[in-house]
């Protein structure tokens, strides 16, 4: 985890129940060595914060789209804000889930 996830996570940011969902589904299709609780929910996926690649976020695209219905194109001019962070990935698919 990302120097600034941890120092964020260390001060308490709690996830609503979707978000937890969300991290959950982050971590085990990852294989990512943290609990899902830890992740701060504005902290970047991308980067310094949890430290994800793009080969993450396409891992991460594809167990979005089964587990929620939800279609993400590789080529959609939204996708930096929408894997932004949990918060706004979260805020994504609560309006487009199908699931």
């Amino acid at each position: 985890m990302g120097k600034f996830a941890t120092e964020i996570a260390r001060q308490g940011s709690t996830l609503t129940p979707e978000e937890l969902e969300l991290a959950e589904l982050i971590v085990t299709s990852l294989n990512l060595e943290l609990q899902a609780a830890d992740i701060d929910p504005d902290a970047p996926l991308y980067g310094e914060g949890l430290g994800l690649d793009s080969i993450d976020i396409l891992e991460l695209a594809l167990a979005v789209s089964k587990a929620y219905g939800i279609k993400l194109r590789s080529d959609d001019e939204n996708n930096r804000k929408v894997f932004s962070s949990l918060r706004s990935l979260n805020q994504h698919i609560q309006q487009h889930r199908t699931k």
